[in-house]
């Protein structure tokens, strides 16, 4: 009846032949598009799946998907807003303070190790024993024993560096799945004995190496498939739990990095990666999902993009955590088991505070304060049984989760914590400005870089949430509708109206009229995002390394977006999330030649209108009345139809100042 734009597919890799449903359903769903409403007859409906894709995994082009759920894109502009400057600071506050490995992938084995030895056990028993099976109908094997299956099996999943392989009749069938297997092979042998080295080998051979249509048809065939269909159902929830379930509470080099779909080993990406994602992302899915919120993050955009500055400023930030180690002294409990917190809890907490403390929640606002610290909580709750070092869901540690609670409870409400609560509270203060610009962006970039867009719910304000159930709280739409309302109205044809959002920005209408603005954009213009060809530009000048810009073209119509990145240097401390134009000094964005000379309409600004020079467009006149930058360039016929019809301001950029002509 049209009620249906679309599925998403939640867990795909727990099927045991995702490639085979997915191929079903495509073809069962266009056979039912047919029996739509005649205006809507035949229209594509789109399937996503939520598929968590490892370092250097793409989607499976076969399985005709639209794309996936846009966890990687979370990742990619998450990447892109980290300082690598600050990783070895960072890396070494993390492993000083709490003791434990600064490589996120040796928690990540470790916590592999635990769970196939523990909740995952008798899913490990059942692909040991099909593998025992297998290895009885061969002479040369039939002598291998079950414990050296098992250990080795053990050791391949332990060390698999994806989710799962995607086995069909005729095996492994492409290059990057042969490459997956052997690299968990391969690792695997760092941690198995020489003796055991050959078992691998019939492990390879067994789940995937050798095709299933060359084996005779019959019980041999049934049993390979069955074993190798398990065997990809062991490392997809083993993979799942140890990284999303585990590691991600254990370890907190920076906790912005730690989210679902993240490659959390890696700290920072540089634009030109982020650019070559967002082409290859247009060449193979230019309808893929794009989020940065999710129904599953670990912790809501806004407080990862402010958690992000902090690669920034990771020598400020560790005097920071010293500082606060000393005033939190008496808060603390010596328990049986240990100090509680323990260090690495408690710089986690501190963390947790900086990145999601409200920016309109005063330290002393007791009823503030005391809504902020239901939901902390909560979330410490979760982080401590999630993370299986001191306490678990099966056995929670009553005596260490008790003392945790309480050192969190008096550091928020008491008067001997007072000083460490206002220290805290400035502290994420003084990073809110860039963490706020660092949102702008990434809102900007989910909108506009090539793919949908997926906006999830609640958060046109600022999403300072932390995992579920924080992140499912009912949402407030008729706030949300009423503020747009006011923004609308007072807004819509005065560019000025933009420096009183700027200057209101802790309320978050400024975020919620930079989506409105974009998508009202890309519904005038759906082919140019649709299908506009992607094209990074080349960014020169003294601050090049802090801009992103790209360009999307579609039959005349241009696209241009401008983001900053890596602010905290050049915002002063305790000012708007806005680059100040003269700290841009002679940054420049290049314009290709045959958009030079073109004009460009802003609709940020209430489409304030500007002549490119040829060339180069100084980034200091870009963002001079707006923290981020988009604009288009239409066709003559378009522009003169949007000239009529609305009123507009015009600038003519040049290289010196900005001349303002109102028209």
């Amino acid at each position: 009846r049209g009620l249906i734009d679309g599925l998403r597919i939640d867990h795909i890799d727990g099927l045991a032949n995702p490639r085979s449903y997915c191929r079903k359903l495509r073809r069962r769903l266009d056979r039912l598009s047919q029996q739509r409403p005649a205006e809507l007859a035949g229209e594509h409906l789109p399937i996503y799946a939520e598929k968590i894709l490892g370092e250097n995994e793409d989607l499976q082009r076969d399985w005709l998907l639209d794309g996936t759920t846009g966890y990687e894109f979370m990742n990619q502009v998450s990447l892109v807003q980290h300082d690598p400057k600050g990783a070895i600071q960072l890396y070494d506050l993390w492993s000083r303070v709490s003791g434990r490995p600064a490589d996120f992938m040796e928690e990540v084995i470790e916590a592999r190790r635990m769970l196939l030895t523990s909740s995952l056990s008798g899913d490990v028993e059942t692909v040991a024993q099909g593998l025992l099976a297998i290895a009885r109908q061969d002479l040369k094997t039939r002598d291998l024993t079950l414990s050296a299956l098992r250990r080795a099996l053990v050791e391949l999943v332990v060390h698999f560096p994806v989710y799962r392989t995607y086995v069909t009749s005729c095996g492994r069938t492409t290059p990057d799945q042969v490459e997956f297997f052997n690299i968990a092979r391969t690792n695997a042998k760092t941690s198995l004995p020489e003796t055991d080295w050959p078992l691998l080998d019939y492990l390879d051979a067994w789940l995937g190496g050798e095709a299933l249509h060359s084996l005779p048809p019959g019980a041999t065939r049934d049993l390979r498939k069955r074993v190798i269909a398990r065997f990809q159902q062991l490392t997809s929830p083993t993979a799942a739990k140890a990284i999303e379930d585990t590691a991600c509470y254990r370890s907190a080099v920076l906790l912005s990095r730690n989210d679902v779909g993240f490659h959390a080993q890696v700290f920072s990406a540089s634009p030109a990666q982020f650019h070559y994602r967002n082409s290859l992302r247009a060449a193979r899915f230019p309808n893929n999902l794009l989020a940065t919120a999710t129904h599953d993050h670990k912790r809501g955009e806004d407080t990862r993009a402010r958690l992000a500055v902090l690669s920034e400023r990771a020598v400020w930030f560790s005097e920071k955590v010293a500082q606060w180690q000393q005033l939190a002294v008496n808060l603390r409990a010596e328990l049986a088991d240990g100090i509680a917190p323990s260090a690495g809890d408690e710089l986690i907490l501190y963390q947790t505070l900086l990145g999601c403390w409200p920016p309109e929640l005063a330290p002393d606002d007791q009823e503030g304060i005391q809504a902020f610290l239901a939901r902390l909580l909560k979330w410490q709750e979760k982080a401590l049984r999630e993370a299986k070092l001191r306490s678990f869901w099966t056995t929670p540690n009553a005596d260490y989760e008790a003392a945790c609670a309480s050192f969190l409870t008096r550091l928020l409400t008491t008067e001997e914590a007072r000083e460490l609560r206002e220290n805290i509270a400035s502290a994420a203060f003084a990073i809110a400005a860039p963490g706020a610009l660092n949102s702008l962006g990434q809102t900007l970039l989910r909108m506009t870089c090539p793919g949908v867009p997926d906006l999830y719910q609640g958060t046109e304000f600022w999403d300072f949430s932390l995992v579920d159930p924080d992140n499912r709280r009912p949402v407030d739409f008729a706030a949300r509708q009423d503020s747009l309302k006011q923004s609308v109205d007072s807004c819509c044809c005065q560019p000025g109206r933009m420096n009183e959002l700027l200057h209101q920005w802790q309320d978050g209408r400024i975020k919620q009229w930079l989506i409105h603005c974009t998508l009202n954009t890309r519904k005038r213009h759906p082919e140019l995002f649709q299908k506009g060809e992607y094209q990074p530009l080349v960014v020169e000048g003294e601050k090049a390394e802090q801009v992103i810009a790209f360009t999307r073209e579609y039959q005349g119509d241009c696209l241009l977006i401008v983001v900053p990145r890596l602010t905290a240097g050049l915002i002063p401390e305790g000012e708007l999330p806005q680059v100040p134009a003269t700290a841009w000094g002679d940054t420049c964005v290049i314009l290709p030649p045959a958009m030079s000379g073109r004009m460009f309409t802003n609709p940020l600004l209430a489409n304030l209108r500007y002549l490119a020079p040829a060339g180069r467009l100084p980034v200091k006149q870009l963002l001079a009345d707006c923290p981020v930058h988009l604009s288009i360039a239409q066709t003559a016929q378009e522009f003169s139809g949007v000239a009529e019809a609305e009123p507009t301001f015009v600038k003519s950029l040049t290289q010196g100042e900005l001349h303002d002509e109102r028209t």
